[in-house]
C-alpha cells in the first residue's frame, strides 16, 4: 500500500469522502482549505483517504478518515492516521486534533491508540451542522468527541 498527497487537478475520492462524512457541502468545504491524501493499492486503486486541514498556528486538524468497506478491519485505517501525523509533524505542526461522533466507538478506540486523548466534546455539533440526523451503531450521533496530540 501507498499513501500519497492528492496532486492538484486530480479527482477527490467522492465515494470515500462521503462515506465518512455525509455532508457534501462540509467535505467540499475543508477539502479546499486541507489537503487530501490517499492510500491505493498494488494496482494504484484509491482503497483510503484523509484531509489535513490547518486551523490555527501550529495546529492541524485531521479529518474525514475513510477506508472502502472491502478493505476495513485490515488496519489501513491505522496506517492513515499514523501516516497524517507524520505528516503533521514533518510539515512542523506541533498539535495534531481531530474529532469523531459519540457513536463511532471504532473510531474513537483508533484515535486514542494511535497517541490522541479526549480533551472536551462539542455538544450538538452533528444537531448543529448537519440537516439530517445521523446514526451509526444503533444510536443518534450528535456529539463530537474533540482529541488531540502534541506533535
Amino acid at each position: 500500500m501507498n499513501i500519497r498527497r492528492l496532486e492538484a487537478g486530480e479527482p477527490l475520492p467522492w465515494t470515500l469522502l462521503l462515506l465518512a462524512d455525509p455532508s457534501e457541502k462540509l467535505v467540499q468545504d475543508y477539502c479546499q482549505r486541507g489537503t487530501c491524501y490517499v492510500a491505493e493499492d498494488e494496482e494504484g486503486t484509491i482503497i483510503g483517504e484523509y484531509v489535513l486541514v490547518p486551523t490555527r498556528p501550529d495546529t492541524v486538524e485531521l479529518v474525514n478518515v475513510a477506508v472502502e468497506e472491502a478493505h476495513q478491519g485490515k488496519k489501513i485505517g491505522k496506517q492513515l492516521v499514523s501516516h497524517a501525523v507524520a505528516t503533521a509533524k514533518k510539515q512542523g505542526y506541533k498539535t495534531i486534533e481531530v474529532g469523531t461522533g459519540n457513536s463511532g466507538a471504532s473510531q474513537l478506540m483508533l484515535y486514542q491508540k494511535c497517541g490522541f486523548r479526549i480533551t472536551h466534546v462539542d455538544r450538538d455539533f452533528f444537531v448543529r451542522h448537519y440537516e439530517e440526523p445521523i446514526e451509526e451503531n444503533g444510536l443518534p450521533c450528535v456529539d463530537m468527541i474533540r482529541l488531540s496530540q502534541d506533535l
